[in-house]
Protein backbone atom coordinates (compact mmCIF):
# COMPACT_ATOMS: atom_id res chain seq x y z
CA UNK A 1 0.00 0.00 0.00
CA UNK A 2 1.22 3.51 -0.79
CA UNK A 3 2.49 5.36 2.33
CA UNK A 4 0.24 8.28 1.37
CA UNK A 5 -2.83 6.06 1.65
CA UNK A 6 -1.86 5.06 5.19
CA UNK A 7 -1.12 8.61 6.42
CA UNK A 8 -2.56 9.50 9.83
CA UNK A 9 -1.18 12.72 11.26
CA UNK A 10 -2.17 15.69 13.39
CA UNK A 11 -0.89 19.24 12.90
CA UNK A 12 -1.51 21.39 15.97
CA UNK A 13 -2.75 24.97 15.60
CA UNK A 14 -3.28 25.69 19.30
CA UNK A 15 -6.19 25.21 21.73
CA UNK A 16 -8.16 22.34 20.12
CA UNK A 17 -7.48 23.43 16.54
CA UNK A 18 -5.91 20.61 14.55
CA UNK A 19 -5.50 19.48 10.97
CA UNK A 20 -6.14 15.75 10.84
CA UNK A 21 -4.87 13.98 7.73
CA UNK A 22 -6.04 10.47 6.95
CA UNK A 23 -4.78 9.38 3.54
CA UNK A 24 -6.46 11.71 1.03
CA UNK A 25 -8.71 13.33 3.64
CA UNK A 26 -8.00 16.54 5.55
CA UNK A 27 -10.23 17.60 8.44
CA UNK A 28 -10.02 20.81 10.49
CA UNK A 29 -11.18 20.64 14.10
CA UNK A 30 -12.38 23.39 16.42
CA UNK A 31 -11.07 26.43 14.49
CA UNK A 32 -9.70 29.07 16.88
CA UNK A 33 -7.67 31.82 15.17
CA UNK A 34 -7.73 34.59 17.78
CA UNK A 35 -4.35 36.14 18.59
CA UNK A 36 -2.64 36.63 21.93
CA UNK A 37 -4.49 39.18 24.03
CA UNK A 38 -7.82 38.84 22.25
CA UNK A 39 -10.88 37.71 24.17
CA UNK A 40 -12.82 34.52 23.49
CA UNK A 41 -16.45 34.71 24.54
CA UNK A 42 -17.80 31.66 26.34
CA UNK A 43 -21.43 32.74 26.68
CA UNK A 44 -23.49 33.75 29.73
CA UNK A 45 -21.26 36.80 30.21
CA UNK A 46 -18.08 34.70 30.49
CA UNK A 47 -14.89 35.39 28.55
CA UNK A 48 -11.20 34.47 28.62
CA UNK A 49 -8.15 36.18 27.12
CA UNK A 50 -5.89 34.18 24.80
CA UNK A 51 -2.34 33.77 26.10
CA UNK A 52 -0.68 32.35 22.97
CA UNK A 53 -0.39 32.93 19.24
CA UNK A 54 -2.18 30.51 16.89
CA UNK A 55 -0.01 28.47 14.54
CA UNK A 56 -2.68 28.33 11.82
CA UNK A 57 -4.68 31.04 10.04
CA UNK A 58 -7.57 30.59 7.63
CA UNK A 59 -5.28 31.62 4.76
CA UNK A 60 -2.83 28.84 5.72
CA UNK A 61 -5.33 26.03 5.39
CA UNK A 62 -5.22 23.43 2.62
CA UNK A 63 -8.43 22.32 0.88
CA UNK A 64 -10.64 20.73 3.52
CA UNK A 65 -12.89 17.71 3.28
CA UNK A 66 -14.70 18.66 6.50
CA UNK A 67 -14.65 20.95 9.50
CA UNK A 68 -15.60 19.32 12.81
CA UNK A 69 -16.66 21.50 15.74
CA UNK A 70 -17.05 19.78 19.11
CA UNK A 71 -19.19 22.62 20.48
CA UNK A 72 -19.89 26.30 20.02
CA UNK A 73 -17.60 28.17 22.42
CA UNK A 74 -15.43 31.13 21.47
CA UNK A 75 -12.19 29.25 22.08
CA UNK A 76 -13.30 26.59 19.58
CA UNK A 77 -15.07 28.64 16.93
CA UNK A 78 -14.33 32.35 17.02
CA UNK A 79 -15.28 35.48 15.11
CA UNK A 80 -12.31 35.04 12.73
CA UNK A 81 -13.51 31.55 11.80
CA UNK A 82 -17.04 32.84 11.35
CA UNK A 83 -15.79 35.53 8.97
CA UNK A 84 -13.00 33.81 7.02
CA UNK A 85 -13.49 30.04 7.12
CA UNK A 86 -14.46 28.31 3.90
CA UNK A 87 -18.16 27.68 3.29
CA UNK A 88 -17.45 24.90 0.76
CA UNK A 89 -16.53 22.14 3.23
CA UNK A 90 -19.23 20.46 5.32
CA UNK A 91 -19.24 21.63 8.94
CA UNK A 92 -20.13 18.79 11.31
CA UNK A 93 -21.11 19.74 14.85
CA UNK A 94 -23.79 19.36 17.50
CA UNK A 95 -27.40 19.91 16.40
CA UNK A 96 -27.73 23.19 18.33
CA UNK A 97 -24.46 24.59 16.94
CA UNK A 98 -25.45 23.50 13.42
CA UNK A 99 -28.66 25.50 13.65
CA UNK A 100 -26.85 28.63 14.83
CA UNK A 101 -24.03 28.47 12.26
CA UNK A 102 -26.34 27.75 9.32
CA UNK A 103 -27.44 31.39 9.46
CA UNK A 104 -23.87 32.35 8.48
CA UNK A 105 -24.14 30.15 5.37
CA UNK A 106 -21.95 27.30 6.57
CA UNK A 107 -22.86 23.86 5.19
CA UNK A 108 -23.75 22.54 8.61
CA UNK A 109 -24.79 19.05 9.62
CA UNK A 110 -25.88 18.37 13.20
CA UNK A 111 -24.70 15.07 14.63
CA UNK A 112 -26.48 13.53 17.59
CA UNK A 113 -24.66 10.83 19.55
CA UNK A 114 -24.19 7.79 17.30
CA UNK A 115 -24.70 9.69 14.05
CA UNK A 116 -22.13 9.00 11.33
CA UNK A 117 -20.95 11.05 8.36
CA UNK A 118 -19.00 9.18 5.67
CA UNK A 119 -16.54 10.79 3.25
CA UNK A 120 -15.33 8.87 0.19
CA UNK A 121 -12.49 9.42 -2.27
CA UNK A 122 -11.65 6.64 -4.72
CA UNK A 123 -10.80 3.51 -2.76
CA UNK A 124 -10.65 5.40 0.56
CA UNK A 125 -13.36 6.09 3.14
CA UNK A 126 -13.40 8.19 6.30
CA UNK A 127 -16.25 7.85 8.78
CA UNK A 128 -16.81 10.46 11.48
CA UNK A 129 -19.05 9.33 14.34
CA UNK A 130 -20.35 11.53 17.17
CA UNK A 131 -19.78 10.00 20.61
CA UNK A 132 -20.87 11.09 24.10
CA UNK A 133 -19.24 13.98 25.92
CA UNK A 134 -20.12 15.88 29.12
CA UNK A 135 -18.81 19.44 29.45
CA UNK A 136 -19.98 19.92 33.04
CA UNK A 137 -22.08 18.38 35.77
CA UNK A 138 -24.69 19.87 38.05
CA UNK A 139 -26.16 23.32 37.48
CA UNK A 140 -23.34 24.36 35.15
CA UNK A 141 -24.24 21.66 32.64
CA UNK A 142 -27.42 23.59 31.83
CA UNK A 143 -25.42 26.78 31.19
CA UNK A 144 -22.86 25.33 28.78
CA UNK A 145 -23.49 24.28 25.17
CA UNK A 146 -23.94 20.65 24.22
CA UNK A 147 -20.67 19.02 23.22
CA UNK A 148 -19.64 15.94 21.28
CA UNK A 149 -16.60 13.75 20.91
CA UNK A 150 -15.78 12.14 17.57
CA UNK A 151 -14.23 8.90 16.36
CA UNK A 152 -12.53 8.90 12.95
CA UNK A 153 -12.14 5.61 11.09
CA UNK A 154 -10.03 5.60 7.91
CA UNK A 155 -10.33 2.62 5.57
CA UNK A 156 -8.78 1.68 2.24
CA UNK A 157 -10.57 -0.89 0.07
CA UNK A 158 -12.73 -1.69 3.10
CA UNK A 159 -9.74 -2.45 5.34
CA UNK A 160 -9.42 -0.27 8.42
CA UNK A 161 -6.16 1.68 8.60
CA UNK A 162 -6.53 4.05 11.54
CA UNK A 163 -9.10 4.83 14.22
CA UNK A 164 -8.76 7.95 16.36
CA UNK A 165 -10.91 9.29 19.22
CA UNK A 166 -11.03 13.09 19.67
CA UNK A 167 -12.56 13.68 23.07
CA UNK A 168 -13.99 17.18 22.68
CA UNK A 169 -14.31 19.28 25.84
CA UNK A 170 -15.49 16.50 28.11
CA UNK A 171 -15.02 15.28 31.62
CA UNK A 172 -14.26 11.63 32.17
CA UNK A 173 -16.91 9.21 33.42
CA UNK A 174 -19.20 6.36 32.48
CA UNK A 175 -19.90 7.87 29.06
CA UNK A 176 -16.25 7.19 28.19
CA UNK A 177 -16.86 3.50 28.89
CA UNK A 178 -19.55 3.63 26.18
CA UNK A 179 -16.93 4.86 23.72
CA UNK A 180 -14.44 2.20 24.83
CA UNK A 181 -17.02 -0.56 24.37
CA UNK A 182 -18.02 0.65 20.90
CA UNK A 183 -14.42 1.15 19.73
CA UNK A 184 -12.15 -1.44 21.39
CA UNK A 185 -9.29 -1.06 18.88
CA UNK A 186 -8.51 2.66 18.90
CA UNK A 187 -5.06 3.69 17.68
CA UNK A 188 -4.96 6.95 19.63
CA UNK A 189 -6.82 9.56 21.62
CA UNK A 190 -6.58 13.31 21.04
CA UNK A 191 -7.37 14.52 24.55
CA UNK A 192 -8.79 17.97 25.35
CA UNK A 193 -7.20 18.74 28.71
CA UNK A 194 -6.46 21.99 30.58
CA UNK A 195 -8.64 21.53 33.65
CA UNK A 196 -10.73 24.50 32.53
CA UNK A 197 -12.41 26.23 35.48
CA UNK A 198 -15.61 28.24 35.10
CA UNK A 199 -17.55 29.60 38.08
CA UNK A 200 -15.42 27.46 40.38
CA UNK A 201 -16.19 24.22 38.52
CA UNK A 202 -13.92 22.06 36.38
CA UNK A 203 -15.38 21.66 32.88
CA UNK A 204 -12.55 19.98 30.93
CA UNK A 205 -10.25 17.20 32.04
CA UNK A 206 -7.34 17.98 34.33
CA UNK A 207 -4.37 15.62 34.64
CA UNK A 208 -6.19 13.21 36.96
CA UNK A 209 -9.27 13.00 34.77
CA UNK A 210 -7.17 12.73 31.62
CA UNK A 211 -5.30 9.75 33.02
CA UNK A 212 -8.62 8.15 34.01
CA UNK A 213 -9.99 8.54 30.48
CA UNK A 214 -6.85 6.97 29.01
CA UNK A 215 -7.21 3.95 31.32
CA UNK A 216 -10.89 3.59 30.45
CA UNK A 217 -10.32 3.47 26.68
CA UNK A 218 -7.17 1.34 26.89
CA UNK A 219 -5.51 3.23 24.06
CA UNK A 220 -1.77 2.92 23.21
CA UNK A 221 -1.17 6.58 22.26
CA UNK A 222 -2.36 9.96 23.56
CA UNK A 223 -1.86 13.35 21.92
CA UNK A 224 -2.75 16.08 24.45
CA UNK A 225 -4.18 19.39 23.22
CA UNK A 226 -6.21 22.26 24.74
CA UNK A 227 -3.98 22.90 27.74
CA UNK A 228 -2.28 26.32 27.88
CA UNK A 229 -3.88 28.82 25.50
CA UNK A 230 -6.36 30.57 27.82
CA UNK A 231 -6.43 31.83 31.37
CA UNK A 232 -9.31 29.52 32.28
CA UNK A 233 -6.98 26.54 31.73
CA UNK A 234 -5.67 25.62 35.19
CA UNK A 235 -4.04 22.18 34.77
CA UNK A 236 -0.64 22.41 33.04
CA UNK A 237 0.40 19.89 30.42
CA UNK A 238 3.41 18.98 32.59
CA UNK A 239 1.07 17.61 35.26
CA UNK A 240 -0.51 15.23 32.77
CA UNK A 241 2.84 14.14 31.35
CA UNK A 242 4.07 13.45 34.89
CA UNK A 243 1.37 10.76 35.15
CA UNK A 244 3.09 8.63 32.51
CA UNK A 245 4.23 6.05 35.12
CA UNK A 246 0.55 5.45 35.96
CA UNK A 247 -0.15 4.57 32.31
CA UNK A 248 2.14 1.64 31.44
CA UNK A 249 2.17 0.75 27.77
CA UNK A 250 0.77 4.15 26.76
CA UNK A 251 2.83 6.63 24.73
CA UNK A 252 2.17 10.29 25.55
CA UNK A 253 3.00 12.36 22.48
CA UNK A 254 2.80 16.14 23.09
CA UNK A 255 3.01 18.39 20.05
CA UNK A 256 4.11 22.02 19.82
CA UNK A 257 1.93 24.59 18.07
CA UNK A 258 2.73 24.29 14.39
CA UNK A 259 4.15 20.79 14.85
CA UNK A 260 2.93 17.54 13.31
CA UNK A 261 2.79 14.09 14.91
CA UNK A 262 1.76 10.62 13.78
CA UNK A 263 -1.50 9.33 15.24
CA UNK A 264 -0.28 5.75 15.49
CA UNK A 265 2.35 3.97 17.53
CA UNK A 266 5.28 2.67 15.50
Amino acid sequence: MSPALATATLTFGGTATTLLRFGRFTVLTDPNFLHRGQWAYLGKGLASRRLTQPALRPSDLPPLDAVVLSHLHGDHFDRVARRDLTRSAPLLTTPSAARRLARYHFATTGLATGDVRTLRSGKEELTIEAVPAIHARGFLRRLLPEVMGTVYTHSVRGERQTQVYVTGDTLTGDHVDVVAHAFPHLDSVVAHLGGTRILGRTVTMDDVQGADLVRRVGVPLVVPVHHDDYGVFRSPLEDFLARAPELPGVALRPVARGGTVDLRVG
